[in-house]
């Protein structure tokens, strides 16, 4: 029963959590605190009931489980808009600067190679918040973007090292945006651009996962999310192409892990973000139809890779650390800056680090620290003349320490 209930808190606390997550793109570096320790690997290398969020067909390899975290986000994220336009200086984002993302996973066998469990966690978001509206709107500028998943996972041994998995992904999505006014004359529904307080959508997806040892030393892993349809953000479709479409991307990668000694793992993920087919993300916002039309304007994102590698070093019986560095191409095109002061989704570094204690009782305490190198787009023809000319100029960098308990 006490355990139910902080299943059932955890849940609401979720779902009201504000998520400012802004690393790969707009997803989370690594869902679990073992992940997040190694740089967010983990295809071929489940460590813990929040496996299903990276491969669902670890869940069977990890036994009974129940794990629960809880992260502190702090993302710094600035823009300088250059002359000749009139709103020439530098802006801080950062009206919002400190939040706490949970995490909650549960595994149980049923008999030794098949398992049912679930994994909740925040996919990705994106915040921000600037005081001083250098567009010329009215109020403070900025967006917040949230994405829960609840995701129900089945994984079964297919052979004693090998096993296949599927996450049936239940996934919630808020948005809000504040101080647009400017823009409104570029959508296809001016009403509906901004300060329309949160709008909220909902969409049902899958992911599917294979793992397995290939020799004593070796395990392979890979993974597949297709694109997840949600419905439509409605108060804000003059502001997302297709009257308010906002679906989560595809994603797809696979990973090794390798057992260098019998306490040394090292492991290297490879993970694509297809950002670019989601049109309210991927379509140009240069050129195109108007905002909220069906081929409307959008963020222009490009397509991300996502390398990681992470490296986790057993001490003694009772403590194990982890190092970690990944690295992504950029997302964002220096013509496609100005839009994207709402999203500075620039990082391209990581570099992390993470331990963990077990207890006298076989339970669990980790920690986890990331920190994303500072990085700036600079604008290119960013800025047309109707709106002042000049350049939109991008810097972001995170910093984020987690704690999660398991048992």
């Amino acid at each position: 029963m006490k355990r139910k209930l902080v299943v059932a808190a955890f849940i609401a606390g979720g779902l009201s959590s504000p998520l400012a997550l802004a690393t790969s793109g707009y997803f989370s570096q690594g869902y679990s605190m073992k992940e997040f320790g190694m740089a967010g690997v983990g295809i071929a290398l489940p460590q813990d009931s929040l496996a299903a969020a990276t491969n669902p067909a670890g869940m069977a390899m990890v036994g009974d489980r129940f794990d629960v975290g809880l992260e502190w986000f702090k993302p710094n994220r600035s823009t300088t808009i250059t002359a000749p336009n009139p709103g020439a200086g530098n802006y801080d984002g950062n009206g919002r600067s400190n939040f706490f993302i949970p995490n909650l996973g549960y595994n149980k066998m049923v008999g030794s190679d098949m398992s049912l469990g679930v994994s909740i966690y925040g996919n990705g978001g994106m915040n921000t918040q600037y005081n001083t509206n250098m567009f010329g709107g009215q109020g403070p500028a900025g967006v917040n973007l949230q994405q829960l998943f609840v995701s129900p996972t089945w994984a079964m041994k297919v052979a004693p090292a090998h096993s296949i998995g599927v996450s049936l992904n239940l996934v919630y999505q808020t948005f809000a945006a504040t101080g647009l006014q400017p823009f409104a004359g570029l959508s296809s529904n001016p009403s509906a651009v901004t300060n329309q307080g949160t709008d909220t959508s909902t969409g049902v997806g899958v992911k599917l996962g294979w793992t397995g040892e290939i020799t004593p030393m070796v395990t392979l892993g890979a993974t597949y999310q297709p694109k997840t349809k949600m419905s439509k953000l409605s108060k804000y479709s003059g502001l997302f192409a297709d009257g308010g479409n906002f679906d989560i991307p595809a994603t797809y990668g696979a990973g090794i892990a390798v057992k260098a000694t019998p306490a040394t793992t090292v492991a290297f993920d490879v993970q694509k973000i297809q950002y670019s087919g989601v049109p309210s993300v991927g379509n140009s916002n240069t050129a195109g139809g108007p905002l909220g039309a069906p081929n409307g304007m959008g963020f222009g994102w490009q397509d991300v890779t996502v390398y990681k590698l992470g490296i986790a070093q057993k001490i003694d019986s009772t403590l194990t650390v982890r190092g970690g560095y990944s690295h992504n191409n950029q997302p964002i095109p220096s013509s496609q800056t100005y839009f994207n002061i709402l999203a500075p989704g620039v990082i391209t570094d990581h570099l992390t680090l993470g331990a963990t204690w077990t207890l006298a009782d076989k339970s669990e305490v980790t920690l986890g620290y990331m920190h994303a190198f500072k990085k700036t787009v600079n604008g290119s023809g960013s800025i047309a003349p109707a709106f002042g000319g000049g350049e939109a100029n991008l810097s972001m960098s995170e910093d984020a320490l987690g704690v999660s308990y398991g048992w």
